[in-house]
């Protein structure tokens, strides 16, 4: 029973990925509610599209959060528009393979399995998101050498060392792209007294991130709503005011890593040693981050290449590493 179709289901983006053509989705994880009708009106682009604009009657939300489902009927609908806009319609129930973060619960899998089920899919296989980000990155998740994978998303960061096909030593921790942008939002109402949503500090985020002091400072304009005299303003912001509006998520981040690295064996330390840490999610873009995780821990960083879709490409190739069985039950 090959699995044709790969989805790595994201607090920020839905991406899907189809044995043959490659990733043919990649769209925001968000959806237009009718309040008064209970319906889905748009999905993905066409809903981000009212984040902040919402007209009265319509609730933007995202229903997966933290990367597990939290709207259960919302997420079916979704799921089966993006399917239906990918791939276009089945003859037969496509087979599917899910990348989840590692600390779901047993409650939680079975969501997301009952979800793919009811969207149209058969046999959901659900794979670690360090596992299928490491083979997305290209290391052999199945020799018996140890790979180091961190992957930053939108709802969680996923810290795994992995051999022989499965994590040794694993870690899953929800400070990840989100957190960086609500850091972001408080930093600029706490510092300059305004108020702006989170599409503008994510964008903000995306233009001049950084954790790591540059000697080419960026710059950028933001707009909100000043807190004192409640009226529209606009200030600049440059890549010092990200790199202190993110030290406290960013610190959290590397705290984490340096605790998977104190229980990994030190056999496999070694190995990371010469192989370095992979790098991978849309949150490792953020201007030297691999380099203050290398200056803290001492080990060789490195970011994927195309890190955003490194998760979804390693779960369409999960079945030919050889860790998903042709036959038998649902599972990890």
């Amino acid at each position: 029973m090959s699995r044709k179709i790969a989805i790595d289901l994201g607090t920020s983006t839905i991406q899907i990925y189809v044995e043959g053509k490659g990733v043919v989705l990649n769209e925001p994880s968000v959806i237009a509610v009718d309040r008064y009708l209970n319906k889905v009106t748009r999905v993905g682009r066409e809903a981000a599209e009212l984040l902040g604009r919402e007209p009265e009657g319509i609730e933007v939300v995202r229903p997966i959060r933290d990367g597990v489902i939290s709207r259960f009927n919302h997420t079916v609908v979704m799921l089966e528009r993006f399917l239906r806009k990918s791939c276009g319609r089945f003859l037969l129930p496509p087979g599917v393979v899910i990348a989840v973060p590692s600390i779901v619960t047993d409650v939680e899998e079975h969501a997301v399995r009952d979800a793919a089920v009811s969207a149209g899919m058969k046999d959901p296989y659900l794979i670690d998101e360090p596992v299928a980000a490491a083979i997305g990155a290209g290391a052999d998740v199945t020799a018996d050498r140890g790979s180091m994978i961190v992957d930053i998303g939108g709802g969680t960061t996923d810290i795994a060392v992995i051999c022989l096909g499965g994590p040794v030593v694993s870690s899953s921790i929800r400070v990840a792209g989100d957190e960086m942008t609500d850091a972001i939002v408080k930093y600029v109402r706490n510092k300059y007294s305004i108020l702006i949503g989170d599409r503008t500090a994510e964008e903000a985020k995306i233009a001049i991130g950084s954790v790591w002091r540059r000697t080419d400072i960026q710059t950028t304009t933001v707009k909100g709503k000043s807190l004192k005299s409640r009226v529209p303003v606009m200030t600049e912001l440059t890549s010092n005011d990200m790199t202190e509006a993110l030290e406290e998520p960013v610190t959290a981040l590397i705290e984490e890593i340096c605790a998977v690295i104190e229980k990994t064996p030190p056999e496999l330390v070694t190995d990371i040693a010469e192989n370095g840490i992979i790098l991978t999610g849309g949150g490792c873009q953020i201007y030297g981050l691999d380099k203050i995780i290398k200056s803290v821990t001492g080990l060789p960083v490195k970011v994927a290449d195309e890190p955003l879709l490194c998760v979804v490409r390693g779960a369409g190739k999960a079945d030919k590493a050889g860790l998903i069985p042709s036959r038998g039950k649902y599972g990890k």
